[in-house]
């Protein structure tokens, strides 16, 4: 019987050993687990950005103001009615002598034939 307890207390050490700290129990679980998390976050930021470009592209496919905007914003045009105006930020300008705009040029003197 002494056998017998022995043996099942092995066999029981064995498996908790297989459980535990094998490669192959619960911490390559855990791994699973932790890595179906990520990939999950992942593929819901990839859903999103698939239904952006699905609409990207119906709207590109379906009207002319996609492309028209796409066509401001990245060819920078502009409509045929339409006055550009460009602002620029005062804190973006160059200082010092290079930021003086031209000087005008002296008169130049003519002779007048008589």
């Amino acid at each position: 019987m002494k056998f017998f307890a022995a043996a099942l207390l092995l066999v029981l050490l064995a498996l908790q050993y297989r459980l535990w700290v094998s490669d192959d129990g619960l911490r390559s679980v855990l791994n699973l687990k932790k890595g179906v998390a990520v990939q999950r976050v992942e593929n819901s930021s990839l859903i999103q950005r698939n239904g952006q470009l699905a609409a990207e592209v119906k709207d590109l496919k379906g009207g002319t103001a996609a492309l028209e905007e796409r066509a401001r914003n990245d060819l920078g045009m502009i409509g045929k009615d339409e006055t550009f105006f460009q602002v620029v930020d005062p804190a973006s300008r160059p200082t010092g002598p290079e930021a003086l705009p031209p000087a005008p040029a002296a008169p130049v003197a003519q002779k007048t034939a008589r």
